[in-house]
Formats: structure tokens, C-alpha cells, sequence
């Protein structure tokens, strides 16, 4: 079993109308150093919506971040978001000690320092 890292990793859950959308907030997320790393992938989701029941295809984010950025996180998802009331859970998880110390490294490079370009990094983190 893999040795689980000290640092407090949290996820976050967020669906976005589209993939354009669902790569512009992911892209300004990383950009802000919100994120680590954030996973995007296409779901079609039933839901109720003003007394409704809808569905829908959607593009989910499942966001990696750690708690000191939780509270930006959420007002930056919440700013940038196209939908009225967009979907946000979150839970702590626990990681790998070289997937947390990586997590940990790359948020606190901050932009614009040597190692922070958000188009780099780990082909899958």
C-alpha cells in the first residue's frame, strides 16, 4: 500500500454546459493556481431544475486542490461559471506521497515563477 501524504488534498466537483466552457475554466483555474490539476470528462446528467426533470450532456471537472485555496476556489468556480447555480461538492481524499508532494509543489510555485507554466507538467497526474 502506498505511503498517503501529509498535505490536505481536497476535491471539488463542477459541471460546465461544454467542453469550450469546461476547458475555459479549467484553463483560468490552473492559470490563477487554484488547481493543481483539473480532470475533464463528458457525462449526460438527469436532474431536477425549477420543478423539471431534465437531462442533459454536460462536461464534469473533478478539481484537485488543497484547503488553503478551497474558499478562492469556490468564489472564483462561482464568478466564472455559466450556469445560474453551478453543481459544487467537495471532500478531502487522501493521496499517494509523491501525487500530494506533487499537488503541494505545483500550488505553491504561484504564476510567474520558474515552474508554474500551467501548460506543463505531468502528461497524467
Amino acid at each position: 500500500m502506498a505511503e498517503l501524504s501529509p498535505a490536505a488534498v481536497v476535491l471539488a466537483l463542477t459541471s460546465e454546459a461544454s467542453a469550450a466552457q469546461a476547458e475555459t475554466l479549467a484553463r483560468e483555474l490552473l492559470r490563477r493556481r487554484l488547481v493543481a490539476c483539473v480532470s475533464v470528462l463528458p457525462v449526460r446528467s438527469q436532474y431536477w431544475w425549477q420543478g423539471r426533470l431534465e437531462q442533459s450532456e454536460e462536461v464534469q471537472l473533478l478539481l484537485k486542490t488543497d484547503a488553503s485555496r478551497l474558499e478562492a476556489l469556490q468564489l472564483a468556480v462561482h464568478q466564472l461559471h455559466s450556469y445560474e447555480t453551478p453543481e459544487w461538492l467537495v471532500w478531502p481524499a487522501s493521496a499517494s506521497l509523491g501525487y500530494g508532494s506533487w499537488l503541494t509543489a505545483e500550488l505553491a510555485a504561484g504564476p510567474g515563477l520558474p515552474g508554474s507554466n500551467p501548460d506543463a507538467g505531468p502528461a497524467a497526474p
